[in-house]
C-alpha cells in the first residue's frame, strides 16, 4: 500500500491592501515621494523626468501612474508633504499678541525648519523662476500669514517701527531671502568661503546672524 503523501505547506496568502515595499523597507509610494522631491528640488518641475524618478525607485514609468495619475499630481504630493512641516509654524503668525521673546524663539524654529527640510526652498526657487503648478497658491499658504498686517501685534512684538514705516511686507521678504537663499545658494557659498554652509558650525552662525538682525530691528525706537 502506498504511503500517503504529505500535502505541501501552503504559502501564506498576501494580505490585500498592504503597500508594496522597496528593498529599503519603505512603501513604494513613500520612495516615490523621496526621489521625486530630490528631482524637483534639483531640476525644477519642467526638467524633472518621471522615467528617471521611476527608475531610481526600481519600477517602470507605467507603474508610477498607478500611484500618481500625472506628473503634476506627483509634484503636488511632494509639495504637500513639505508644506505640512511649515504651514502650522507660519500659521502661528495669525494668533494673538506676541512678545519680543516669542518672536525670536519662533524665528529660531523657522530657520531650523528650513535646515531640516531644505528642499522646499530649492523647489520654490525653481518654481519662481521657471514656473510650476499652483506656485502662487503654494506661496500664499506658506508665506501669507507672515504678510498679514496687524499693527497691535507688531507693537507688542517690538516691531512697531516696521508698521510705522510701512515696511512689514518688505521685512517679510527680506527675512525669507536671508533664510531661503542661504539654502539655495549654499553650493556657491561653499566655493567662496571654503566651508560647508550646512555644517553644524555654519548653521549656528546663520541662526545667530538672522536673529541678531531681527533683534536689532526690534531695538530701533519708533519715531526715530
Amino acid at each position: 500500500m502506498r504511503k500517503s503523501q504529505r500535502p505541501s505547506p501552503r504559502r501564506p496568502a498576501r494580505r490585500s491592501g498592504r503597500p508594496r515595499r522597496s528593498a529599503a523597507g519603505k512603501p513604494t509610494v513613500e520612495r516615490l515621494l523621496d526621489v521625486a522631491e530630490e528631482a524637483f528640488a534639483a531640476r525644477g518641475y519642467a526638467a524633472a523626468s518621471l522615467v528617471d524618478i521611476a527608475g531610481q525607485v526600481g519600477i517602470r514609468a507605467p507603474s508610477l501612474y498607478s500611484h500618481y495619475r500625472s506628473k503634476e499630481a506627483l509634484y503636488l504630493a511632494v509639495v504637500e508633504r513639505l508644506l505640512a512641516h511649515f504651514v502650522p509654524l507660519t500659521s502661528e503668525m495669525l494668533q494673538g499678541a506676541v512678545t519680543r521673546e516669542q518672536v525670536l524663539e519662533w524665528l529660531r524654529r523657522y530657520v531650523a525648519r528650513h535646515f531640516e527640510y531644505p528642499n522646499l526652498a530649492r523647489l520654490l526657487q525653481h518654481a519662481a523662476l521657471d514656473g510650476g503648478p499652483r506656485t502662487d497658491d503654494i506661496a500664499r499658504r506658506l508665506l501669507g500669514p507672515m504678510f498679514r498686517e496687524d499693527p497691535a501685534k507688531m507693537t507688542s512684538a517690538g516691531l512697531g517701527v516696521l508698521d510705522e514705516r510701512l515696511l512689514q511686507r518688505w521685512a517679510v521678504m527680506a527675512l525669507n531671502n536671508m533664510v531661503m537663499s542661504y539654502i539655495t545658494m549654499a553650493p556657491l557659498y561653499e566655493r567662496l568661503i571654503g566651508a560647508d554652509p550646512f555644517s553644524e558650525a555654519s548653521r549656528r552662525k546663520q541662526m545667530e546672524m538672522v536673529v541678531m538682525l531681527v533683534a536689532a530691528t526690534m531695538d530701533r525706537p519708533t519715531g526715530a
